[in-house]
């Protein structure tokens, strides 16, 4: 049972006020908000209902759901893996703690690939390390005449990427592969997009609790240097890339001129130097597009 509120006090404005309390005490900042997205998950009452509703009340089975889910919240597991969703570019997708959350500042990654490649002209792309499938499915979703490859070397974030790619309609025109890297893909490709591993190998241990204990490390590990993903993917790139085909990846916010470096060095050059690199909304590097000069 939930700590101070009683099984006669079912009203969910109450139920809300106290989740939000508990959390806040063990030092989750987003508490009523957590609350509230937890609530919404196990009633469907929306937030604009809840406005006019405030007296609606919880079920007793909803309420012990809901228990579940507080004590889940309670050890720092994200909102996104307790309801098994999270919202991308103003689409649900499936999430598992196999897969990383989709992040809002990977969707400056989908702004920059949507106003480079604007015209919707057919188009075939790459996806390297698609986990949960959001950038690649959100791209297909945005441009109905584009067709992608999707690779992961996890089978469990393949099926996560199939399921959503289902679910979103875009299953006919992607295709999943599981290798590592681009081991075994067969081009040629308009453009490849990435959000790969680029968290130093040493600093995995001092992320936040939502993150460490509850995200792949797979797909967090970046190696000693953060940068390991990136070499695998510039050297073996050009072999499936369309001449002058383009590269769009995230990356970590000190990273742009080390990882620039490298794609250089393998016969890239940065896409119109002024905008190779794109900050996201909190003002740090985050994307960065380069050409394959061949």
């Amino acid at each position: 049972m939930m700590d101070g509120v009683g099984q006669k006090d079912l009203r969910i404005q109450s139920v809300i006020a106290e989740m939000a309390g508990q959390f806040s005490d063990i030092g989750i900042e987003t508490g009523d908000l957590d609350a509230r997205w937890l609530v919404e998950a196990v009633s469907g009452v929306g937030q604009t209902q809840l406005f006019l509703e405030p007296e609606k009340q919880l079920t007793p089975v909803q309420f012990e759901k809901l228990q579940t889910m507080i004590e889940r919240r309670k050890k720092f597991e994200p909102i996104a893996k307790i309801i098994g969703e999270k919202e991308f570019y103003g689409r649900g997708f499936k999430v598992t703690r196999d897969v990383l959350d989709p992040r809002p500042d990977t969707e400056t990654l989908i702004d920059v690939i949507l106003k480079r490649e604007a015209d919707n002209r057919p188009l075939k792309f790459l996806d390297v390390g698609v986990g949960s499938g959001a950038i690649a499915i959100t791209l297909l979703c945005e441009r109905e005449n584009w067709q992608a490859v999707a690779s992961d070397v996890s089978e469990k974030a393949l099926l996560v990427a199939k399921e959503n790619s289902c679910l979103l309609n875009v299953d006919r025109r992607l295709k999943l592969v599981r290798t590592s890297w681009l081991q075994a893909i067969a081009g040629p490709f308009d453009f490849i997009v990435s959000n790969p591993p680029y968290i130093d190998r040493a600093e995995i241990d001092i992320l936040a609790r939502d993150v460490k204990n509850f995200d792949p490390h797979l797909a967090l590990d970046g190696g000693d240097d953060g940068l390991e993903a990136y070499r695998q993917i510039a050297k073996t790139s050009g072999a499936v890339l369309k001449p002058q085909g383009r590269m769009y990846l995230e990356i970590g916010y000190k990273q742009a001129d080390l990882v620039i470096e490298i794609f250089v060095q393998q016969g890239f050059l940065p896409a119109k130097m002024s905008e190779c690199v794109t900050k996201d909304l909190g003002g740090n590097d985050r994307v960065i597009a380069l050409v394959w000069d061949r």
